[in-house]
């Protein structure tokens, strides 16, 4: 699969993406660089609850005005947040482009933020922080990454805490927004089969009105990496552990050499070593997964465990020993091929949803101003050696380096 895309600037600094694409159905995605690293202390869970309110009602429409705008032409509106980005995004039949461009543009530059809904919404992202609690498999990734990036912004949970969403006001959120919100930091992607002509020619009519700012993200760099091992008592039937390390950011040269590890390793396929050595073989794990995330200045790497707590120590200890295969025993040519043909083929299917291509293209515009097409893409992995994949284990599956941190099941609960 191949993919040209279409590239324009709007003279307000928004940056326009966009491939022509056959089919009935198109998708368009507003992506801003700012996410929940961008909170001060006293603003934790601000960008996820912007994200929410941005719904409830612009200068023109009221908050059922703005759901029903595409949903009654059979249309789906949504959003969410990140660590490092907000993105509001639609999908809808190719005739309704103009009527989704005008929506997103309203609530992204004109919403209102009622106080009557901040405070409903607060009570709903208060329930949504508290199911986490319940889930420890979800919240284990959470209190993780706060372990390792120890008292940096990167660290905290995108929800907030409780008491930091409680407190959060009107005034708050507009202070944020105006510190952090600008054209120069937004990308707007459309794949579908709409003329880049007509995106164009729509985008400059919607999204002309925010001004030109030129504000530039001063976020503050990660450095300070401290190891650590934690373990917790939870009142659950499995235990639930996660060890990993920091790894490369998004620009970093063998950035894919370590997703092409990491999918070899512990990836979504069922062959995954991870998978077929310790949860096939022995029956340890209910659920075993590896996962590499690339920030614009760090990364994560971490594997993560879902065990019956007498088998919790057995299951790491083969963890570190498929690490230390991948560190010291080179991948053969059959392998590495396999290996590489796997990847590719997950990419290309990912890609055929155009929901997931406009996400993944808006998210590497902010950063590159350009995105690679699939031949791009297959060229960089199929020029990924076996050597370039030992040499980024050795540096990044270092398990002395490793942050641990275990949920563990009670054990009595376990038994019964």
């Amino acid at each position: 699969m191949t993919a040209s895309y279409n590239y324009h600037r709007l003279p307000n600094g928004i940056r326009l993406i966009h491939r022509q694409k056959a089919g009935q159905i198109a998708h368009l995605a507003l992506m801003v660089d700012t996410g929940s690293r961008d909170e001060m202390h006293k603003e934790f869970g601000m960008a996820h609850l912007i994200e929410h309110m941005v719904f409830k009602g612009t200068k023109k429409r009221k908050a059922f005005h703005v759901l029903s705008r595409l949903e009654n032409v059979g249309g789906e509106l949504n959003a969410y947040t990140t660590k490092e980005e907000t993105c509001i995004h639609a999908s809808f039949l190719n005739l309704y482009c103009d009527r989704s461009m005008e929506l997103l543009a309203d609530i992204a530059f004109n919403a209102s933020y009622p106080a009557h809904e901040l405070e409903k919404e607060k009570e709903v992202i208060l329930d949504e922080i508290n199911s986490y609690k319940d889930s420890p498999s979800e919240q284990i990734f959470d209190d993780f990454e706060d372990q390792l990036f120890d008292g940096h912004p990167i660290g905290h949970p995108i929800l907030g805490t409780s008491e930091s969403v409680k407190r959060l006001s009107r005034n708050d959120l507009l202070r944020f927004i105006k510190r952090n919100y600008s054209a120069s930091k937004m990308v707007l992607a459309l794949i579908g089969d709409v003329p880049f002509a007509t995106f164009v020619k729509q985008a400059e009519k919607h999204f002309n009105a925010p001004p030109a700012n030129q504000l530039i993200a001063k976020r503050e760099v990660f450095s300070n990496y401290q190891p650590k091992q934690q373990q917790q008592i939870k009142n659950s039937f499995l235990s639930h552990c996660i060890t990993g390390n920091i790894a490369f950011d998004r620009q970093h040269t063998q950035k894919h050499s370590l997703v092409l590890l990491n999918n070899i390793l512990g990836g979504p396929g069922l062959n995954s070593r991870l998978n077929l050595n310790i949860r096939e073989k022995y029956g340890f794990a209910y659920s075993i997964e590896s996962h590499y995330t690339a920030y614009s200045d760090t990364g994560v790497f971490l594997v993560y465990l879902g065990i019956d707590p007498k088998s919790a120590d057995k299951a790491l200890r083969l963890v570190y020993k498929e690490l230390y295969k991948l560190k010291n025993q080179k991948l053969g040519s059959l392998q590495l091929h396999r290996a590489q043909q796997q990847l590719i083929g997950q990419l290309a299917i990912s890609f055929e949803s155009g929901l997931s291509e406009a996400l993944s293209v808006a998210r590497s515009h902010l950063l590159f101003d350009q995105v690679d097409d699939m031949r791009a893409i297959t060229e960089k992995i199929r020029n990924t050696n076996a050597s370039m994949l030992m040499e980024v284990a050795q540096q990044i599956f270092d398990t002395d380096r490793f942050n641990t941190l275990v949920y563990l099941g009670n054990q009595n609960t376990a038994n019964d």
